[in-house]
């Protein structure tokens, strides 16, 4: 039984959220969030996985997500990234019209 922890990513609000949690079957627990009867502080916003980690036990999961959610900085790389890849940058000026 694998138990996996996963960092979730939304931009509904412009500002970026994160959510870290684990579980046993992460397209059910994604499917969920995103229906909103999934954890209360992630109802109505549109969620992406983010990161991944997969554990053996349930003990090693809960650990590594307890730690992740107390790793801001690893989760702001993750929004960051999210952002770069949602708006592409454009090194070239528009061209008039």
């Amino acid at each position: 039984m694998d138990c996996i922890v996963y960092v979730l990513g939304s931009l509904s609000d412009g500002r970026g959220r994160t959510y870290v949690g684990w579980t046993l079957d992460l397209d059910r627990r994604l499917a969920r969030h995103n229906a909103g009867t999934g954890a209360k502080s992630t109802r109505g916003h549109m969620w992406s996985v983010l990161h991944v980690e997969r554990f053996a036990t349930r003990s090693a999961a809960m650990s590594r997500e307890w730690h992740l959610k107390r790793d801001r900085a690893f989760r702001k790389t993750l929004v960051t990234a999210m952002r770069a890849a949602v708006v592409p940058k454009c090194d070239t000026p528009a061209l008039p019209s």
